[in-house]
């Protein structure tokens, strides 16, 4: 595999599957959230040709690096036929568990899935790619999970470890524990897995003692976590770890799910927390690929996103969005209570006032304890 040139500016990494493709009008994922970004960083003159890249459909070859071939094939064939058998949903949870059979069920996720592997190869020479498609990161090597039919974010990485990459750093802050990732790099000394997620939240894995052979820390943090305390553990603890490892790459899944307004946890971020992040970990690697992941209100998600890539970018954040901006907001709908009468703020700036808050001992404790470890 020959490398990319390398990427500066940084590079966006999108494609058209993801608009006005669903998982069906009940599902969480009816939303519209990669198109509203792109739309949004389109509409602000932050995304012209030159750094716009579009995703390439992963192989069967590149899927099978990490995906059982039997799988692979049975999702291929739910497309085709738009039904599984019950053999194949038991098997393979495809039309299960939430996670449904639909027009691009293959498509879409192989999409996905080439968009991060390209990310990874534009920005291993040096450079910063945003895949915001990407981040599904609860897939499994032979089946589906949470809403996740491939595990990109695992492609991306095994990219990076192909290329010769033996230092990495996976940062995930989306609600939901990382599992699939962490899994995938047990006991792989080359290849940290770091998550801050809501504890007692589905998938109810990444406990703060669960180090997956020396391979993981995970932070679980408790409902209700505000920008104060999300900031605190990011500073006494997960930014020093990243910085003592002195990682070669940086992967950051950045699920909009840890946002207040999400319909599907129960944190209460702002996206100042996100923005945040991404600043923080843009100076510690030579590499940076950030990937979307998680988030259920099309508003909250798409400003994230966005405000994420004008960070990478170092552009000004306007105090109010230009028309066009506002329009693509504006014409967005949500059937959920709050999607009735958002708020103001959502239609005309991308960042949020922020959520500060008292410190409590339980998120004291979390920290101390992985200064202990």
């Amino acid at each position: 595999m020959t490398l990319e040139a390398p990427a500066v500016p940084p590079l966006f990494v999108g494609s058209e599957i993801y608009r006005n493709s669903s998982y069906g009008p009940k599902h969480p994922l009816a939303v519209p959230r990669v198109s509203v970004c792109t739309d949004l960083c389109r509409a602000l003159g932050w995304l012209p040709d030159a750094v716009y890249r579009e995703a390439p459909m992963a192989t069967e070859a590149e899927l099978t690096r990490f995906h059982d071939p039997t799988y692979i094939a049975a999702l291929r064939q739910a497309e085709r036929d738009q039904s599984v058998s019950a053999e194949t949903r038991a098997r393979f949870r495809i039309g299960a568990d939430g996670n449904p059979v639909y027009r691009e069920v293959y498509r879409r996720p192989a999409i996905s899935a080439g968009g991060v592997m390209l990310a990874a190869r534009l920005a291993a020479q040096g450079g910063i790619a945003h895949c915001p498609g990407g981040g599904t990161h609860h897939g499994r090597a032979d089946r589906a999970s949470g809403f996740c039919f491939l595990n990109d974010p695992v492609l991306g990485l095994l990219t990076w470890l192909d290329l010769g990459l033996d230092n990495i750093v996976y940062l995930d802050i989306d609600a939901h524990h990382g599992d699939g990732v962490q899994d995938a790099f047990h006991n792989d000394p080359r290849v940290l897995t770091i998550s801050l997620h809501e504890a007692a939240r589905w998938p109810f894995t990444g406990a703060a003692d669960d180090r997956a052979g020396g391979a993981a820390r995970n932070f679980p943090l408790p409902a209700g976590c505000n920008d104060s305390e999300f900031e605190a553990v990011m500073q006494d603890a997960v930014l020093p770890l990243i910085a003592a490892r002195r990682p070669q790459a940086i992967m950051l899944q950045a699920g909009a799910d840890s946002l207040h307004e999400d319909p599907l946890a129960k944190l209460s971020l702002s996206n100042n927390a996100y923005r945040a992040v991404v600043q923080s970990v843009m100076p510690l690697a030579s590499r940076l690929v950030v990937l979307g992941g998680g988030g259920y209100n099309p508003w909250t998600v798409g400003r994230c996103w966005a405000l994420i890539w004008g960070t990478l970018n170092n552009h000004p954040i306007p105090d109010r969005l230009p028309p066009k901006a506002e329009a693509t907001l504006r014409a967005l709908r949500f059937d959920r209570a709050i999607g009735r009468h958002p708020p103001e703020h959502w239609m005309t700036t991308l960042l949020d006032p922020p959520r500060p808050g008292p410190v409590r001992d339980s998120v004291r404790s979390l920290i101390k304890e992985s200064l202990s470890a």
